[in-house]
């Protein structure tokens, strides 16, 4: 695994560091779905097949996460490894091995949703994370990498046509394929207050911090 080295000035906290005990994903936070609109009439001169994605859900989720408390006083660099608690990668139907023929469901995906997703193989485990931070505040704090993982059904259509110019989409497979994708990932820092958005990766990660 290659790691990601960043070297960061921030006005954070923590002079011990201690690793998460559990790890659970997006906690505290419901997936937000997304309304199935597929269109109905097509033109079977111009249109001949489809693809739509349906049953679609956002979860933000925290993938690296370490805890750190900064006595007061403290200053100075501190060097952290983040502790991975889970991962996503890229499937379409459960294969892990993404081809040129899912570029049309991704940006069908990507309209539904409103941002980029991966659109080839990938991973969060191919990475960790090696942050260097300034330590200059007393408190309790979160360190994190995350992402909003995109996951979802698609069916094909084809355009039947009812007239020279008129048809309609109909499924062309009784049983809908499935994936998940995720946003390029975010890596951060949270403190316990004031509370963070709800959705966000930074919420999913302030609502992994312990006795705040």
């Amino acid at each position: 695994m290659t790691p990601v080295h960043r070297t960061r000035r921030r006005t954070l906290a923590a002079s011990a560091t201690t690793a998460i005990a559990v790890g659970l994903l997006g906690l505290g936070a419901a997936p937000a779905a997304h309304a199935d609109t597929l269109p109905t009439f097509c033109n079977p001169a111009v249109d001949r097949t489809t693809m739509e994605a349906v049953n679609v859900q956002v979860t933000p989720t925290v993938t690296d996460f370490l805890i750190v408390n900064v006595a007061p006083g403290t200053t100075g660099q501190h060097s952290d490894t983040l502790t991975r608690i889970s991962s996503v990668t890229t499937t379409v139907d459960n294969r892990t091995e993404i081809t040129a023929s899912a570029g049309p469901l991704w940006l069908k995906v990507e309209a539904k949703v409103g941002f980029s997703v991966q659109k080839t193989t990938s991973s969060t485990t191919s990475q960790t994370v090696s942050d260097v931070w300034n330590l200059n505040d007393p408190g309790r704090y979160g360190l994190y990498r995350g992402t909003r993982v995109v996951t979802g059904q698609y069916v094909n259509r084809i355009c039947a046509q009812t007239g020279p110019t008129t048809g309609i989409w109909v499924t062309s497979s009784p049983t809908p394929g499935t994936f998940t994708t995720y946003e390029a990932p975010e890596i951060g820092s949270v403190g316990c207050a004031p509370a963070q958005p709800a959705g966000t990766v930074r919420r999913a990660a302030q609502l992994l911090i312990s006795n705040c």
